[in-house]
């Protein structure tokens, strides 16, 4: 069940995108979108000095794609993602302790599971638990053609594309089930669009970041030595997902919540995935993005990098098994100074995971 300003919402049409059309255009969440819109983008970096930037010695969980995070305000100061366009990130807190979860959403298909992988550790079993939520991504990444007097959702109603499909099923998910989200951000589609000169589309903001305390929310990006730990092998963990039947239709499991730790869950790759990166690593940096992208002119200027560093290390180690020994998790604990060290099995892998710079920088 869906909450704005504190009230029941509901429409009196049964189409999914009409929900999601109304919402878009309520007043209170116009506001907010307007008031995030504002905001000066975030940017984080780690250096172990502080320079002029504000230093901020901090405990943060940084989600990649299709991963999933719940945090304890009393272990974890920020949460955050970025890099998304088509993507989704979903914020919901409890009100009644503060726990957080945040996910990044890459698709219809895993929505359902991985709502319940969320809520698994916000929710009592009373179902009366009221839940604050944040959605922020994915943009009009298909063309409209209004013609003079439609509404939003008739222009909406049968597109294709990957954002508007993702949020209405977020949406419609929210609607039919029994807890309470209180919808506070709907940062999505046209709020979170921008034109060039030409007409192109592109998100206004690809990232944000959560602070934990008081469920504030900030537009963020983060430098690549921000988004660990383990960076190249939870990368590689979204592509392989989508060949592992044990991850189907779900959220990446990435965080203890519990031991304030990180616990990358093991995923296999195939002699095909082998070759496919041998196939893409000769390919142009353009033809990289029109074929690897969901909106190629919408990529960060790190992309294509982040791209050929996944294939090197598949190429690298084709074998699945050396990342994960007899299928055991990466495990990362947290370090004094808040940053992450890799805990060794003893196993033969000899990989070492160095410790992460701590002191994170804010521009």
């Amino acid at each position: 069940m869906i909450y704005v300003d504190g009230v029941p919402f509901s429409t009196i049409s049964s189409e999914e995108s009409d929900t999601l059309a109304a919402l878009m255009e309520h007043p209170l969440l116009v506001s907010a979108s307007r008031a995030l819109k504002a905001k000066q983008e975030m940017k984080f970096s780690v250096s172990e000095e502080s320079g002029s930037q504000r230093s901020m010695q901090s405990r943060w969980v940084y989600i990649f794609q299709r991963e999933y995070a719940t945090v304890d305000p009393a272990l974890v100061d920020f949460v955050g993602t970025d890099e998304a366009t088509t993507c989704v990130g979903l914020v919901i807190r409890s009100q009644k302790n503060g726990m957080v979860s945040v996910a990044h959403m890459d698709s219809p298909k895993i929505v359902d599971t991985g709502l319940n992988q969320m809520l698994s550790l916000l929710v009592d079993q009373n179902f009366d638990l009221n839940l604050d939520v944040h959605m922020i991504g994915g943009f009009e990444d298909v063309t409209l053609k209004r013609a003079n007097g439609t509404t939003w959702s008739e222009s909406h109603e049968k597109l294709d594309g990957y954002s508007f499909p993702l949020c209405t099923k977020i949406i419609d998910s929210l609607v039919k089930r029994r807890e309470k989200f209180h919808i506070r951000t709907l940062f999505v589609l046209s709020h979170n669009t921008k034109r060039d000169s030409q007409g192109n589309a592109y998100p206004i903001f690809n990232g944000f970041l959560v602070e934990t305390s008081t469920g504030s929310l900030n537009p963020a990006s983060f430098e690549r030595s921000t988004r660990c730990p383990d960076e190249i092998v939870r990368r590689l963990r979204v592509s392989a997902s989508n060949e592992d039947p044990t991850w189907n239709g779900k959220l990446l499991e990435t965080y203890d919540t519990r031991a304030d730790r990180f616990v990358i869950a093991p995923c296999c790759w195939t002699s095909y995935q082998l070759y496919i990166a041998l196939q893409l690593q000769q390919l142009s940096d353009a033809d990289i993005l029109l074929t690897c992208s969901t909106s190629p002119a919408a990529e960060g200027p790190d992309f294509v990098d982040n791209e050929r560093r996944l294939w090197e290390y598949i190429i690298k180690h084709p074998d699945w098994q050396y990342t994960f020994p007899l299928r055991q998790p990466r495990i990362f604990k947290r370090t004094a100074d808040g940053g992450w060290k890799r805990c060794l099995l003893t196993t033969g892998d000899s990989s070492q995971e160095p410790e992460a710079k701590t002191s994170l920088q804010m521009a």
